[in-house]
């Protein structure tokens, strides 16, 4: 999944004293060459320390991908502009103090002006003369993701604040401004600036009826008509969270309204609308469930209403589709899931299918059952078929992630069921067996999502192997996003250090959350990435969202002669992004035995919380190419150098990816 509300820095500074307040902010920001900025004369009146207060639902940002919290006052030039990639300067830039509340989901800030700031002057009186101008502002959420602690360098922010940020935008039509506070500075009294939004309601813009402003800093209220100005020396403004993506509450409606009011969102914003093989019918979708929903609803059955819901969801193609249904899915998971037979199997690139694993002491074993054998048949049907005939725990984006999946669920089902098994050992004749499932799930863990892995890790790990060659493996992207980016370039600087013969990038098992362009430590070109679009619904059609996304080139680069990818069918969402910008890498060689999970959309916009606890999330967002194609969904990121699947590789305990790419780089070394 894509984070795109912007990666900002931040630095807790609390400044008690007005004066001090004024004169350490010139110190931190004082021009430099270069900079098409000016120190003006200090003027009284107007604020001189803006707090406030904000709520969020949907918490992955400020709880999940950073841990280091700052509020800060940034200059919009970039909205006047109308440019989505204009790079905020440090002068425009004004850090203060936030407290964060991770258990109501909400906070409060302090944010202490200077006495002169140093953004942009922008011209907006629409009067065709050039004037001065005046700097605009808004107050925004800044957290620090790496580097130093203003937004700079490798930790540049673009464009302008959307997410909990003292203005309202409109995710509808290209974060326009709706309403909201902005905090304007004019060094004089002679200044124009809009009083309201025009007949076009849009801000900065032709139309705009105008009024002077007062000397020195100013709030201007944009919910007001005509817009106020507030000069009050401690004004509070409330940080917005954009409404597309607060979450959608839907858990206090009936089981009909709240599938309704679902229904109809996700049959109108749904990601691959439009495209074939994605799009779900939606009339015949909602013939068939809603009765459901309705008798459901009837009979005060939530399970009922559960199983509904995840009929709905098992109906798309897609794996970024989930649904958690609290109480409701436990009795699902006990009725189709936890129970075992004790045994574990994998498909071959050959198409045979062979036991991995035997749990010590259960069905399987005491049926006589070994690692290594051949599974021919299950239930009386050839293990083809059986496979096909299996209902996936979650849907799937691609036909290799749902054959990943049946293979794992052939042999889970309720507790106390039968399944007939025909299976050959290693060196002995076929067998035929009864066996009779029980609660375990060693068998599971033992092949689910490639196996158990600790939660534990750090979000990136590495290590400079003995033969010279360094290692990094990012488990997650979905845990502190800096001390990850952090790790990363540790490691480029110790392996660049000790003269790494090459580097492995360890992408596999690794589920998503925050694209971070790292890629940009190894290239000094831009790689352009998909375009992101959202439906409109004033256009009826789905619309770019911004330029389309590209990696940066880092400022520290570095190189290193031999270079590897490793990839599976593990690496979903933001990570298929992460690889793809590692894979377009010159030099880099991808290998695995699956491309990646071709699991690729973005789903912050999309999160709907249903009654009884239920929750689910539907992806809204898709990345395009420029000749219209789907990026990554259903495909992934292929590798070039397949490495097959083979009963010596699946019962080694060794790993045989990881062995491949030591050896390329040493052997081409």
């Amino acid at each position: 999944m894509k984070n795109e509300l912007g990666d900002k820095p931040m630095k807790k500074v609390l400044y008690i004293m007005a004066l001090l307040v004024c004169f350490a902010a010139l110190l931190l920001t004082a021009c430099k060459p270069g900079q098409s900025t000016r120190l003006g004369v200090p003027v009284e009146g107007g604020p001189v320390l803006i707090t406030g207060n904000f709520t969020y639902s949907n918490d992955f940002v400020v709880e999940t991908y950073y841990v280091e919290h700052a509020v800060a006052l940034n200059d919009i030039t970039g909205f006047v502009l109308r440019d989505k990639e204009w790079e905020l300067p440090v002068e425009g830039q004004v850090l203060g103090f936030m407290s964060v509340d991770k258990e109501n989901n909400r906070g409060t800030y302090r944010l202490a002006l200077p006495a002169v700031p140093e953004g942009k002057f922008n011209d907006v009186d629409q009067n065709n003369r050039k004037d001065e101008g005046v700097q605009i502002f808004v107050v925004t959420y800044s957290p620090n993701l790496s580097g130093g602690v203003f937004s700079e360098g490798d930790d540049r922010s673009l464009g302008w604040p959307a997410y909990l940020a003292s203005v309202k935008t409109d995710a509808e039509n290209q974060d326009e401004i709706i309403g909201g506070k902005l905090v304007v500075w004019s060094q004089d009294d002679q200044q124009g600036f809009p009083s309201g939004f025009g007949m076009d309601g849009l801000l900065f813009t032709s139309d705009d009826p105008i009024m002077t402003l007062p000397a020195g800093y100013s709030v201007i209220d944009l919910d007001q008509t005509p817009f106020a100005i507030i000069r009050d020396q401690n004004p509070e403004l409330v940080l917005y969270e954009p409404e597309d993506i607060a979450v959608k509450d839907y858990s206090s409606l009936s089981y009909v309204e709240a599938f309704n009011q679902l229904f109809e969102k996700v049959s109108r914003e749904y990601a691959f609308n439009g495209v074939p093989g994605k799009q779900p019918d939606w009339d015949s979708l909602y013939q068939r469930i809603a009765p459901k929903v309705e008798a459901a609803q009837q009979q005060e059955d939530s399970y009922a209403f559960y199983l509904a819901l995840r009929e709905f969801s098992m109906s798309f193609r897609d794996g970024h589709v989930n649904l958690s249904g609290g109480n409701n899915q436990y009795r699902y998971n006990q009725e189709h899931i936890l129970g075992g037979f004790g045994f574990s199997v994998r498909e071959l690139s050959n198409g045979d299918v062979v036991v991995v694993y035997v749990m010590p002491g259960g069905p399987a074993e005491q049926a006589g059952m070994q690692v290594g054998a051949k599974v021919t048949a299950f239930n009386n049907l050839p293990i083809a078929e059986a496979i096909n005939q299996v209902q996936p725990f979650s849907p799937q984006s691609s036909d290799f992630g749902l054959r990943y999946e049946q293979t794992v669920f052939l042999t889970r089902s309720g507790i106390n069921q039968n399944a007939t098994v025909t299976f050959t050992n290693p060196s002995a004749q076929s067998r035929m067996v009864t066996l009779t499932s029980i609660y375990e799930l060693d068998s599971l863990f033992a092949t689910y999502l490639g196996g158990e892995r600790d939660e534990n890790v750090l979000p990136a790990e590495y290590q400079l192997f003995p033969n010279g060659i360094g290692y990094i493996r990012i488990n997650s992207q979905y845990d502190d996003l800096g001390l990850l980016i952090r790790i990363f370039q540790r490691a480029l600087e110790t392996f660049t250090q000790n003269n790494a013969l090459g580097l492995i990038i360890d992408m596999r098992h690794n589920f998503g959350g925050s694209p971070l362009g790292l890629a940009g430590y190894l290239y000094d070109q831009d790689i352009l990435l998909g375009q992101l679009e959202y439906f409109s619904d004033k256009t009826g059609k789905f619309e770019p969202e911004g330029p389309r996304d590209k990696v940066y080139p880092n400022v520290e680069q570095f190189r290193f002669d031999k270079m590897v990818l490793l990839v599976d069918q593990f690496c979903f969402s933001a990570c298929e992004i992460e690889s793809y910008g590692f894979s377009q890498v010159p030099g880099m060689q991808v290998m695995g035995q699956f491309p990646t999970g071709g699991v690729e959309a973005e789903t912050a916009r999309g999160s709907f919380l249903l009654p009884d606890g239920m929750e689910m999330t539907v992806p809204t967002g898709r990345y395009t190419l420029p000749d219209g194609s789907i990026f990554l969904e259903g495909t992934g990121v292929v590798p070039e150098t397949r490495i097959p699947v083979t009963l010596e590789s699946v019962l080694s305990g060794e790993d045989v990816v990881l062995n491949e790419a030591i050896d390329y780089i040493l052997q081409s070394g």
